[in-house]
């Protein structure tokens, strides 16, 4: 049996990749988040969406860079490994498998079936649950744990048993989730011209309780978790069609989409509400406003189906994570996580790894950030602090590429990776002053994680 995998997905499934993965749950509520720290700001608003959109496309800019020239099996632990050195592609390997992707991962499933539940309970108010919407039963009661688990192990299975059909519903889920967002872009402008609304929002400010000190950097900050997760798409390489050049492809038109989108959606849902109404209702109210009661409830079916790309997606990427450090003969167990299945070409093992890491991760989440089981000592967000730590071991990979790859034009060697550069030093540091002490905690798992996969490599790396 060889252990290879298939190359089996085109440009396209690769520009959905990208764009399905970063265009999740946040894009339909971050309108909301914004205009409140801005104080209704809507200039300001959009500034803060174009400097975060520069700053993703100038780390995907200089990742595309990478990847024309460095191709193996998971394209972020080949630029490491590359860029820094053997050992340092391990642990990057290791972090994707063990906290990045699992820990995202476990909260889009859980998002996804709160967002399917919202949108049954709004449809269908008899609709029976234990503990009753107005509870919150649809974000931590028995039904959305056990949809929660449902979608895990559906996203698991799918990417399992038919990797194809994991990158047909990669397709689908992304062309579904842009119909809303595309449609209040040009309705949303069209209405909001027409009402005067739009015109009244780019004037006017709003009642705020508590502006942020820095309204800009502060939007900023909110902007930088909804445009990550991009360099998830790296994780299918070595499937790409001709990677070399269609994976930079794919990354600079998905990277392109996803800033147009977020801004005209931010514009258009401005036409729909006054600023005020947005801030105290969210992005619902827009569609409500435009569409109706009915089809603005139909909001949260497309946010479901949104939250359910991106989760699969997350475990297209994350079922390959362990396999990617087996194939360099790496990690606990090499021969057993580079194994690939001959009927359906998959690593099933790295599969079943990232199943049961990923499982582990929504036991904290549920536990320390919906339940409320315990305060204080490791508590954390692991859906975004982990941005803290990709986002430092971009650092050295930057700065190598800058002193190494000296065939490289003024541009591709300097100018792009110094901005990447600078750009990651600024999410580390909105990281760090939206979460506070969890960032403490967060760090103390993130180096014990580390140190026990550090002892888990078989093969002594230089």
């Amino acid at each position: 049996m060889e252990n290879k995998l298939e190359r089996r997905y085109g440009l396209f499934t690769a520009i959905c990749m990208v764009v399905g993965i970063v265009i999740g749950s946040g894009v339909f509520f971050k309108a909301q988040t914004i205009l409140t720290r801005t104080g209704g700001n809507m200039p300001l608003g959009i500034l803060a969406w174009i400097i975060g959109g520069a700053i993703m496309l100038v780390c995907l800019l200089t990742f595309s860079f990478m990847g024309q020239k460095y191709e193996r099996v998971n394209g972020l632990v080949d630029y490491a490994e590359a860029t820094v050195g053997p050992k340092y592609g391990y642990y990057m390997g290791w972090f994707s498998a063990t906290i990045y992707f699992p820990g995202m991962t476990s909260a889009l499933a859980w998002l996804s079936a709160r967002y399917t539940l919202e949108f049954l309970t709004s449809a269908f108010p008899n609709f029976p649950m234990t503990v009753p919407a107005s509870q919150g039963g649809c974000v931590i009661g028995p039904e959305c744990m056990s949809l929660t688990l449902f979608y895990l192990c559906m996203t698991y299975g799918i990417n399992a048993l038919s990797p194809k059909l994991a990158g047909k519903m990669q397709t689908s889920t992304t062309v579904i989730k842009l119909v809303p967002l595309c449609l209040m872009a040009v309705v949303g402008l069209i209405y909001g011209l027409s009402s005067g609304t739009l015109q009244q929002n780019f004037v006017t400010t709003a009642e705020v309780a508590d502006v942020a000190a820095n309204p800009l950097f502060s939007a900023v900050c909110s902007t930088a978790f909804a445009y990550e997760g991009w360099i998830i798409a790296t994780s299918i390489n070595a499937e790409i069609k001709d990677s070399k050049k269609n994976l930079p492809k794919a990354l600079i038109l998905g990277g392109i989409i996803i800033v147009a989108v977020y801004i005209f959606y931010y514009i258009g849902v401005a036409g729909g509400a006054t600023n005020q109404e947005l801030i105290d209702k969210g992005a619902t109210v827009a569609f409500t406003n435009i569409f109706g009661g009915v089809l603005g409830n139909i909001l949260n079916l497309f946010i479901a189906i949104s939250c359910l790309g991106t989760c699969n997606g997350l475990m297209l990427g994350c079922c390959r994570c362990m396999y990617s450090l087996a194939a360099r003969n790496e990690g606990p167990a090499p021969k057993v996580y580079s194994q690939v299945d001959e009927a359906t070409n998959m690593p099933t093992n790295s599969a079943v790894f990232a199943l049961l890491v990923t499982a582990a991760w929504f036991l904290y989440f549920y536990a320390s950030n919906l339940a409320c089981m315990w305060t204080g000592p490791f508590v954390f967000d692991s859906t975004e602090l982990p941005i803290i730590t990709i986002y430092m071991m971009y650092l050295p990979m930057l700065i190598q590429w800058m002193r190494k790859e000296k065939d490289q034009p003024m541009l591709r060697r300097f100018v792009l990776p110094g901005l990447a550069l600078a750009g990651s030093l600024f999410m580390m540091l909105a990281s760090v002053l939206s979460h506070g002490m969890g960032v403490f905690w967060y760090m103390i798992v993130f180096v014990v994680v580390m140190f026990i996969g550090g002892l888990l490599n078989r093969k002594k790396t230089a």
